[in-house]
This record gives structure tokens, C-alpha cells and sequence, in this order.
């Protein structure tokens, strides 16, 4: 085991060496270093060139060398600190130590031209090649991605919403989206220190050759073969030696920029996967290249590469062919085995609290396998929904319905039908106001009706760079199936959930559920009060202060509509706060007239209360409060002021006419909310 002096002393290396290197970068354009230590040194840079350009083969996200651009400028100026040095040394010694001499005499020989010529070309390959490209793709890529990131952060809230991702991950995604952003931004500028660099080192080389045969003629009295032959020798060398890893880190900038996001493994898997995807290609690729045998070329390369292409192919095909006969006899034995399975009379008695029913087009989507499926987002969901309305849902049974139309699905809650709609696999859905630059196939949005298109995964960048909100379809299914829940919670909430719920606030609170079930009520009247809530999308989350209030309230009244209304006061900061924005509520009231007229209009039965308005009385209030909700500014939400005895038969009158309408009694204000009339409701 680690002793914690041990890891200190390790973290202050491992946030030493980088500040500690810069310093001696630095101190190095001034201070004269020995030949040997510089021998130590270019070894160095060369060896750190190769182990950046390896790491970008194998990262898979761009993110996970985020420190890239830091690390180019900090190279970029280790390597001209070598530079200075190096000159410092020819010119003054006429030694540059063993490597710069190596080079030279290795590549240069007895041509010094030839060594020159070498150096060029490798300085017009990184200046002109792939620095510039690497710094045009870098320029490219930030701009896309600071336009697209309006739509990947939509996105990623729609994914939320709809239960598929949890708070923490979206903020990580959302931290994500702007690093690599900022990446991109950061690999833009610098792409700038490793071009700056390639002209410096053709200058460098320039006063090297000058300023050397200067020294030697002038200064030294050499003879001008000598002169130019030793420093020439030493500049090239020299400079092959710090443009050798210039090039490799220019390179490396270049694969960095290129990655695509999303591949899921290194460079040379991505390659071998999809160069050997396709055995047709290398069977065209074999017959090419023997075809070159016979143009008069040397005929046994092109024969070689030829029989290993169609020897490649032929076993990759063999390959391919053998996992989908066993993919295929393994759905067989399944089925198979699934016949054979004794079945129960039972299994047909009763039915599923929650089904979702897809047609045969959509089965692959369900467990496929490959990503996140269906199955694994409804188990988000089911999460999300316990955290947004504290309501505990049962499993939710997925199967498929041969009588439904192939890309259609259908949701039931306690068997009967509450929601439909239809999607198209391996599309996506483009939502936004203005027309796409896409072509795709219009439809509407099964969830909330808004016009949409179906997209093909490849044009999903372009409609997300227009703002469009693209989502696939397991998300559209997994988002209408929320919605539908959110709108029948109260049919979901059966007695045993309610007894789950109370069995939990009884491990922490045990006193106000002894008080209250079963004394003061039974638990059947528990679970109406509380699907009344859910009706009105109240979350029960905070059951605790529920059940208070029900305690308070039921020792007087047994009334489940007045409990439901002390539940709701009790409740009011949180069913308020989404409706308040800097502390103002902008709502309808319900004039005193219409008040007094649905209260005159309640009766009073053994079995409850319930309103009976007169019909043409009830035209008049719904013709009110939708011309009021029609002058309301876009985008706000309908909410209508009531008291709190007219609250819920207001509320009962208008939820078929106003599906999304808010009514809120005064009881529920808290004292610090304002309140600003914006329409008046009335007969």
C-alpha cells in the first residue's frame, strides 16, 4: 500500500516536471549548455515527438488528449530552445555533439546538396502539407462545433426530460460539448506555433550555412571546402534533427483534428474494421493489381499483393458468412425453445399496468444490442419519473404486436390505449420552426404535434447547425411513453404502490403514518387523495408533508376533495415555483360572478361532490378563459386564480377543454410570490 508521503511526493513531480521543463526551455536560449547534454536533449525530442504521435492513434475522443494544444506549444518551444543551442554550438565550436554530426554525415554523405534538397522537402511537406491542413481542419471543426452546440445542448436536455440520461450525466455531456469546443478553438491557434516553426528552422539553416562559413573563413582562417563542408554538414544535421520531430508532431496535430467523434476504438481498429468490411472491395483490389502484371511492370509485387488482397478477401468472407449462420441458429434455438415452454392459464388472467406494443419494424430497436435500446432507456424513465413525481412505477412489459402496422407502437395503461405513433428506424427526427436544409420525409411529432422530418443519420450535423432539436427514434418512443405516464400517473398508482410509499416514510417518519392510516383514514382514501395529486401533475414526492396535512385536515372532514386541496396548500412553494418567474405570477382570475355561479352549482352526495353547471352557463366560462388564453404573450403558460372552494370543480370543468391549464387557488401563494392579473375569466 501506498504511504501518503509517497503519493505527495509523486503528485509534486507529476506537477513539477511540466513548469520545470518551460523553465529550462527558457534558460536555454541564453545559457550555453555542454554538446553531450544536448545529445541528451534532441534524443529527448525526438523520443517525446513519437510518443505524442502514437497516443493520437489510440485515443478515441479528442477529449482524451485535451491537453494537446498546450503540449504543442510547449514542444514548439523545447525545440527552438534546441535550435538556439545547437547554433550557439556550430558557431562557436564547430561541435554540435554526436546526434547533430550523425545525422548530418548519415543523410548528407558526400553530397551537400543532396542533404539540403532533403531538408527542403521535409520543411515543404510540414509547412505546406500537413500543417496546413491540420490548422484548416482545426479552423473548420471549431466553427462547426461552436454553431452545433445550441442543438447537442437541446439535445441533451430532451434526453433528460424523457427520463434517458440522468442529471449528473447531462451536466458531464454538456461539460464535454464545451471542452471540445474550447479544443478545437485552442487547436486553431495552435496550428500557428508548428507553422511559425518550419520558417523559422529554414531561416535558422540560412544564417547557420552564412554565418558559419563567416566564422570559418574569416574568424578561423579554414579553407573554403573545409568551411563549408564542416558547417554545412553540422546545419544540416542540425536541422534535420529538430525537423524530424516537427514533422511527426505536425502529423500527430493533423490525426488529432481528424478524428471523428463517436469512433468507439483506436485508428488502426478503426481502419481494420472498415477497410475489411466490405471482401468485395479486396477482391476488385486483387483483380486491379494483377492486372498491373500484365502493363509490362515488375510482375511479381503486383502478383503478390494480388493473391494476399483475394486470399484476405476469401477468408473474410468465410468469416462473415459464419456469424450470421450462427446469429441465425441461435435466434432459432430460441424460438424454438420458447415454444416448448409449458404455458399457464394464469398468464391470461389480468392485464399489464403498463405495456408498450411495437409492430415487427420497430423489434430491432428493442434489445438490440448495439447502443442504448428501448429496453435500457425505460429503465431511465422509470428513474426520472420517481424523482420527478415520486411515483414508483411497476415494469413496464415490452412486446411485439403482429397486428400493428410494421413501424408503429402503441402504449397501454391498465390495457386500454392512451397514446400511439409511428417511427422510422435508423432515422432521426429533425424538430425546429424554420424549414431544414435537409431533405427528409415530414411527418409530425407523435408527442406533442409538432411539425418534424425524418432524417437520415448523415444529414443529422447539418439539421443540428440549423438549431433543429434531432433525437432518434428509441428517444421519440421513450419520450412519448413519459409523457403518456405523466398524463395517466394517477391510473398507474395502485394501492400496493401506495403501501411501498408508506412503508418507506414509516422507516424514517413512522409517527404521522401511525396517526394517520389506518385511524383516521383508510388507505384506499390515501391513495385517492394522492391520485387526485397526480392528476393535476402534483408531485408526491415530498409524501412526508402530504401525509401531515392530511392528518391535520382529516380529523375534521373526510371529504377526499377538501383533503386533496389541504394536500395542495401544503404543497404550494413547490406546485408554484415552476410558474413563477423572479418572483411574479402572471395569471387569469376567475371573476367573482363565475365564483359564485360554480359554487351555487356544487352538490353535496353521499359519494362526493361533483359539479352540475348549467351547459350553457359552462359554454360561456370555457369560451371565456380560451379567448383569454388565446391574448396571452407565446410561450407563457395558462394559469387561472381561483378560491380555494372553486379551485377544483374549476379545474374538473376545463381539463378536457384546457388540457395544460394550471389552476391554482390564493391559498397556495406563498406570502413572498407576487401576483400581476393578466386576464379576468367571467361570464
Amino acid at each position: 500500500m501506498t504511504s501518503a508521503p509517497s503519493r505527495s511526493r509523486r503528485m509534486f513531480v507529476q506537477d513539477a516536471f511540466v513548469p520545470a521543463g518551460a523553465v529550462v526551455a527558457v534558460l536555454m536560449l541564453v545559457i550555453p549548455i555542454p554538446a553531450a547534454l544536448l545529445d541528451i536533449f534532441l534524443i529527448l525530442n525526438i523520443g517525446l515527438a513519437i510518443t505524442v504521435l502514437v497516443s493520437t492513434m489510440f485515443v478515441r475522443q479528442v477529449l482524451e488528449l485535451s491537453v494537446f494544444p498546450s503540449l504543442l506549444l510547449l514542444t514548439t518551444l523545447f525545440r527552438l530552445a534546441l535550435e538556439v543551442t545547437a547554433t550557439r554550438l556550430i558557431l562557436l565550436d564547430g561541435n554540435a555533439g554526436q546526434v547533430i554530426q550523425t545525422f548530418g554525415q548519415f543523410v548528407v554523405g558526400n553530397n551537400l546538396v543532396v542533404g539540403l534538397i532533403i531538408f527542403i522537402i521535409l520543411v515543404v511537406i510540414q509547412f505546406v502539407v500537413i500543417t496546413r491542413g491540420a490548422e484548416r481542419v482545426s479552423e473548420v471543426a471549431a466553427r462547426f462545433t461552436l454553431d452545433a452546440m445550441p442543438g447537442k445542448q437541446m439535445a441533451i436536455d430532451a434526453e433528460m426530460n424523457a427520463g434517458l440520461i440522468r442529471e449528473d450525466e447531462a451536466k458531464q455531456r454538456r461539460r464535454d460539448i464545451e471542452r471540445e469546443a474550447d479544443f478545437y478553438g485552442a487547436m486553431d491557434g495552435a496550428s500557428k506555433f508548428v507553422r511559425g516553426d518550419a520558417i523559422a528552422g529554414i531561416l535558422i539553416v540560412v544564417v547557420n550555412i552564412i554565418g558559419g562559413l563567416i566564422v570559418g573563413l574569416v574568424q578561423r582562417g579554414l579553407p573554403i571546402a573545409t568551411a563549408l563542408s564542416t558547417y554545412t554538414i553540422l546545419t544540416v544535421g542540425e536541422a534535420l534533427t529538430t525537423q524530424i520531430p516537427a514533422l511527426l508532431l505536425s502529423t500527430a496535430a493533423g490525426m488529432i483534428v481528424t478524428r471523428v467523434v463517436g469512433q468507439e476504438s483506436s485508428l488502426g481498429g478503426e481502419m481494420w474494421q472498415q477497410l475489411t468490411a466490405l471482401p468485395r472491395v479486396l477482391y476488385i483490389t486483387a483483380v486491379a493489381m494483377m492486372a498491373l502484371a500484365l502493363l509490362g511492370l515488375p510482375p511479381l509485387p503486383p502478383l503478390l499483393l494480388g493473391v494476399g488482397a483475394w486470399v484476405a478477401a476469401w477468408r473474410l468472407e468465410r468469416r462473415q458468412q459464419a456469424v450470421r449462420q450462427d446469429t441465425a441458429r441461435a435466434a432459432e434455438e430460441e424460438r424454438a425453445a420458447a415454444q416448448r415452454r409449458p404455458e399457464s392459464a394464469l398468464s391470461y388472467i389480468g392485464v399489464d399496468t403498463i405495456e408498450l406494443e411495437v409492430g415487427m419494424g420497430l423489434v430491432p430497436l428493442v434489445g438490440s444490442g448495439e447502443g442504448v435500446d428501448i429496453k435500457e432507456r425505460v429503465h431511465g424513465l422509470r428513474r426520472q419519473l420517481a424523482a420527478e413525481l415520486g411515483l414508483i412505477l411497476a415494469p413496464v412489459r415490452i412486446r411485439d404486436n403482429l397486428e400493428l402496422e410494421m413501424n408503429r407502437y402503441r402504449i397501454r395503461v391498465r390495457g386500454a390505449e392512451v397514446a400511439s405513433g409511428e417511427v422510422l428506424p435508423h432515422y432521426y427526427l429533425a424538430m425546429g420552426t424554420a424549414p431544414l436544409p435537409v431533405e427528409g420525409i415530414d411527418t409530425e411529432d407523435p408527442v406533442f404535434g409538432v411539425p418534424a422530418t425524418w432524417i437520415r443519420p448523415d444529414q443529422r450535423e447539418r439539421a443540428e447547425l440549423a438549431g433543429a432539436t434531432v433525437i432518434d427514434a428509441p428517444s421519440v418512443v421513450v419520450t412519448h411513453l413519459a409523457e403518456a405516464l405523466r398524463r395517466h400517473a394517477a391510473e398507474v398508482l395502485s394501492r400496493q404502490d401506495v403501501q411501498t410509499l408508506l412503508d418507506h416514510v414509516r422507516t424514517t417518519q413512522p409517527a404521522v403514518v401511525q396517526e394517520l392510516v389506518p385511524d383516521l383514514l383508510s388507505l384506499g382514501e390515501v391513495q385517492r387523495v394522492l391520485s387526485n395529486l397526480l392528476r393535476e401533475r402534483v408531485s408526491i414526492r415530498d409524501l412526508p408533508t402530504i401525509l401531515e396535512a392530511l392528518a391535520d385536515r382529516a380529523r375534521a372532514t373526510r371529504d377526499l376533495d377538501l383533503l386533496t386541496e389541504a394536500a395542495r396548500q401544503a404543497l404550494g412553494r413547490a406546485i408554484c415555483r415552476p410558474l413563477v418567474q423572479q418572483g411574479v405570477l402572471q395569471g387569469l382570475v376567475l371573476a367573482p360572478a363565475a365564483e359564485t355561479a360554480i359554487r351555487d352549482a356544487v352538490e353535496h352526495t353521499d359519494g362526493g361532490s361533483y359539479l352540475n353547471l348549467d351547459p350553457a352557463v359552462a359554454q360561456r366560462l370555457l369560451g371565456s378563459l380560451q379567448d383569454e388564453i388565446r391574448r396571452l404573450p407565446p410561450g407563457q403558460p395558462p394559469v387561472v386564480l381561483a378560491s380555494p372552494l372553486v379551485r377544483l370543480y374549476f379545474k374538473r370543468l376545463t381539463e378536457r377543454a384546457v388540457r395544460d391549464l394550471s389552476v391554482l387557488s390564493y391559498a397556495e401563494l406563498a406570502p413572498e410570490i407576487s401576483v400581476k392579473t393578466v386576464g379576468v375569466v367571467n361570464l
